[in-house]
């Protein structure tokens, strides 16, 4: 996920840390799946597409933990994935924008889609798609800074995957002076990042898909 770093570091680098609020996954899944909830996916998604800016931190929340309970995720290890990443490193933005569109209208809240085509709409001069996709991305990342505040286990920050793990970690200023431990979990997996006595708790979720 390093080829992405330099471009994190200039996204957050201004983005502050509001209020905490505790991630509730089961009420996340269950209004997921309700069509009469305001927090169902596909009003979210609807909201997240045309008006990022208009979504609040617990909408935020419920849209990007609503990930984990659904099946039609890109993962990086699909060939798909990996084109874009090889187009990307060679430096063909036009090809990046046009792999990339495919891959987020399936998956519109991965956050590593999103970095691709923000990268490619700035070095292509395209101000309107890129001003549009860093407020979704803000967005979803503020639903990971309001989910803990990475002091303990209780409170560590929730993320989906190891790469948003990273977008965090920059997020923190956490670089390469931390060191890392890990401790597994009930659904997921603590990585403590430490330096000069600080600790900070991160947890990565690994949740079942339910039926």
């Amino acid at each position: 996920m390093k080829y992405y770093f330099f471009l994190v570091f200039s996204l957050f680098s201004v983005f502050g840390f509001g209020q905490k609020s505790k991630v509730d996954l089961k009420a996340i899944e269950k209004s997921l799946k309700n069509s009469d909830s305001p927090y169902n996916y596909d009003k979210l998604i609807f909201k997240y597409k045309g008006y990022p800016k208009s979504l609040d931190s617990i909408e935020s929340q419920y849209l990007y933990y609503g990930r984990n309970f659904r099946n039609d995720k890109i993962t990086i290890s699909e060939d798909r994935f990996k084109s874009l990443t090889e187009a990307f490193k060679q430096n063909d933005f036009t090809e990046c924008v046009k792999q990339g569109k495919t891959l987020y209208e399936q998956d519109p809240t991965n956050l590593d889609i999103l970095l691709i085509l923000l990268r490619a709409y700035d070095s292509l001069k395209d101000g309107t798609n890129f001003v549009h996709h860093l407020n979704q991305l803000r967005s979803l990342t503020d639903g990971i800074k309001s989910s803990g505040d990475g002091k303990t286990e209780k409170t560590a920050y929730l993320v989906n995957s190891v790469g948003d793990e990273y977008i965090l970690l920059n997020m923190l200023n956490v670089g390469k002076e931390y060191t890392r431990s890990s401790k597994p979990s009930k659904d997921g997996m603590f990585d403590i990042w430490e330096k000069d006595g600080r600790q900070i708790y991160i947890k990565i979720l690994y949740l079942e898909l339910t039926n």
